[in-house]
């Protein structure tokens, strides 16, 4: 029980530290790890968005001291994207009456984790809106983005910053450091109202995210923190990564494979946190130097 218990803090000890970094809530790695341990999809869903609103809650209030958070923005995505998750729920239930759900929600994850992987690694850059007044058609786009990161957070159980941050890069031109930090606000609002939803018709064992959260609240901190000790290029590059090495470990479950492909997915991340580790160290070199 004691090893259990072990397992799920410094799951979510590992994540958090993703999630902060990334601005993405950890939801879309979670889930894919919950669907690989042969969690019923609805279960799996209600406990990554329970883990979200911790990590996003501790990763908000790091980049809210780092100034990275754009108010009006979040709070245009976040309603939008609160008002799309009471779409979304009744389809998901649709899709588990039906026997649907083991098929569609991983598939659906292969194809959006496959297409922001590629926007982010291999699209050209869009200016930087350096703060700008929003106008009219941003606010359409700002309101179109919650409404997508509404709906994807309550269909396949993320916080929907694994959306938010890129389309906010994209398409609206924010700076990626300001896109996390804006991301993971509004997606605090998302994950909260798109939890309560599922947890009021399928309750969940609460201890099981309870320990998540507990290791993702200081992972969540530690990854913020990291972000401004890096490049910005260098953040799309891993994060773009990332989302192509989750959908190939899902796609893997999707064949049957289900333990090759947790191996891909955690060799990759933990390769990831090698990554990041060395950068620090030497990027901490060479402030000594100078």
């Amino acid at each position: 029980m004691i090893l259990i218990f072990i397992l799920f803090i410094a799951m979510g000890l590992l994540i958090g530290i993703l999630s902060g970094f990334f601005g993405v809530g950890g939801g879309f790695i979670l889930t894919p790890v919950l669907l690989l341990m042969n969690t019923e999809p609805i279960t799996a869903i209600t406990i990554s968005l329970l883990y979200t609103i911790g990590t996003s809650l501790s990763g908000m209030f790091a980049h809210l001291k780092m100034k990275n958070v754009r108010w009006k923005e979040a709070f245009i995505i976040g309603l939008s994207g609160m008002a799309a998750t009471q779409a979304a729920n009744p389809f998901v239930y649709f899709l588990n009456q039906h026997g649907y759900d083991d098929a569609v929600i991983p598939l659906a994850y292969i194809l959006l984790l496959s297409y922001f992987g590629w926007s982010l690694l291999f699209r050209k850059k869009t200016k930087n809106s350096k703060g700008k007044p929003i106008k009219k058609w941003a606010i359409v786009l700002l309101i179109l983005t919650g409404a997508i990161g509404g709906f994807i957070s309550t269909l396949l159980g993320v916080g929907g910053g694994f959306i938010i941050v890129p389309l906010l890069i994209s398409l609206s031109g924010f700076h990626p450091k300001d896109a996390i930090g804006t991301s993971l606000l509004s997606v605090l609002f998302i994950v909260s109202i798109g939890f309560i939803t599922y947890f009021v018709k399928s309750p969940i064992d609460l201890s099981t995210g309870a320990l998540l959260i507990a290791g993702g609240l200081a992972g969540a901190q530690a990854g913020a923190y990291m972000t401004d000790k890096f490049e910005h290029a260098e953040m799309k590059l891993l994060l773009g990564m990332l989302y192509f090495f989750t959908a190939i470990s899902v796609g893997m479950k999707l064949i049957g494979f289900e333990v090759l492909g947790m191996v891909i997915l955690f060799i990759f991340i933990g390769l990831l946190y090698i990554k990041m580790a060395a950068s620090l160290i030497t990027r901490r070199k060479k402030i000594r130097s100078s």
